[in-house]
């Protein structure tokens, strides 16, 4: 299994935050995960889904369907933020954070499908 190269306390998180709808604690860039400070379990465990979520589609048509659901939600008139929650990576991702095995049982691909 592939793992992330996780960076602490990394200005990333901050600078990203002046441009994203939501203030950035951690965000997973392939092969990283950077957070501002300690990275905690649940918001460890979230960043890991992304970066599996990435490596499924070989990365970038991760990031072209985020962006796409993201644009999506935009222009039926969701809030920034609201937008953020509707993507289906981060449905994913914030579903299951709190779910102790998900990782280990983690299906490949599911989130994709709305």
């Amino acid at each position: 299994m592939i793992k992330p190269i996780i960076v602490k306390n990394s200005s990333v998180p901050k600078v990203l935050s002046k441009i994203a709808p939501i203030e950035i604690f951690a965000i997973a860039i392939f092969p990283f995960i950077f957070c501002r400070g300690k990275l905690g379990q649940q918001t460890r465990k979230h960043e890991i889904i992304h970066f599996q979520q990435q490596l499924e589609l070989l990365v970038l048509p991760f990031y072209i369907i985020y962006l796409y659901d993201y644009i999506k939600a935009r222009l039926s008139g969701i809030s920034g933020q609201k937008a953020y929650r509707e993507t289906r990576a981060e449905k994913e991702a914030h579903n299951n954070d709190r779910v102790v095995d998900y990782l280990k049982k983690r299906k490949r691909w599911r989130w994709l499908i709305k």
